[in-house]
């Protein structure tokens, strides 16, 4: 500064630091972690971290598809008896869904009222927990909402699989693949091929004329085996002359099989048949074998 009495008539400039230099464009805000109290700058320290972040699990996650390729499964059985399971991520939705408050006339809220407000608050977190302190348990709040949704989600999946495996020894169902995987083992130990690339020959109505198929469709055996008798939902019965004689599909059809079919002799005389035509129905399946 100027001294004396021109020091009223000079112009005052105050200088800078001459050992900075002036910066151009934007200044990246210092690192406060090391101050108590304090945390970096969102914008860009920490996005540009938790960017690199998710590009390195991006990367190895995209590694890992083409390193090891998801395995095709086998191909759909629309005639098999299956009761349908979602995958393993999906379980919780899946049992979530049973409930009288998310299905039926309440559906709308189900599948879009209450998993708009649970994400919309996933998304709101950010904006709505603002409080500096980062230890969860002086954060009651999220910190309740974190344990209680993981504890939702740990449950209603293991109550899922728990109640899918109930259903499967209630009804008797065994899971395809596991029907498929006992096969190839089978033909492994008979030193046959575990599957085959070729189409195999389908297995052909015998005496699909006979007066005994419109029996066939009068006792209602079309709403589980189908008019092309290839299964709707129940086994096929094509080729069932290979299981089962006359006597034994007459018994099935009398007091059902094994828990997985119900007595249809009832059912058959109430629609109009005759034992006589019962009788003629039980001797035309058992004809219907592989081989003819």
């Amino acid at each position: 500064m100027a001294h004396g009495d021109k020091s009223k008539q000079e112009k005052v400039v105050f200088v800078g630091d001459s050992r900075v230099r002036r910066g151009k464009g934007f200044i990246t805000p210092p690192d406060y972690t090391a101050y108590p109290g304090k945390s970096e700058a969102f914008i860009p320290n920490f996005l540009l971290k938790e960017w690199m972040v998710g590009v390195v699990v991006l990367v190895g996650f995209l590694v890992l598809t083409i390193s090891e390729p998801a395995p095709l499964g086998f191909p759909a059985n629309p005639s098999a008896s299956v009761i349908p399971m979602p995958d393993w991520y999906f379980l919780f939705l899946y049992q979530y869904l049973k409930y009288p408050y998310a299905s039926g006339d309440f559906v709308v809220l189900g599948t879009l009222g209450i998993p708009t407000v649970a994400f919309g608050g996933l998304l709101l977190a950010p904006f709505l927990d603002r409080g500096k302190e980062r230890r969860f348990y002086k954060r009651p709040i999220a910190s309740a909402l974190m344990f209680l949704s993981l504890i939702s989600l740990v449950y209603l999946t293991n109550f899922a699989w728990t109640h899918y495996k109930h259903e499967l020894e209630a009804s008797g169902t065994e899971p395809e693949h596991i029907q498929r995987e006992e096969k190839a083992r089978e033909n492994r130990e008979k030193g046959l091929p575990t599957s085959s690339g070729t189409k195999q020959e389908e297995v052909a109505i015998v005496d699909k004329d006979d007066p005994a198929m419109e029996a066939y469709k009068t006792a209602t055996c079309i709403s589980c085996h189908a008019a092309d008798l290839k299964g709707a939902g129940g086994p096929s019965l094509r080729g069932v002359g290979d299981k089962h004689d006359k006597d034994a599909i007459l018994a099935i059809i009398k007091e059902g099989y094994n828990g997985k079919m119900p007595p249809m002799y009832d059912t058959a005389i109430s629609n109009g048949l005759t034992d006589q035509d019962i009788d003629h129905l039980a001797e035309w399946l058992a004809k219907q074998k592989t081989e003819q």
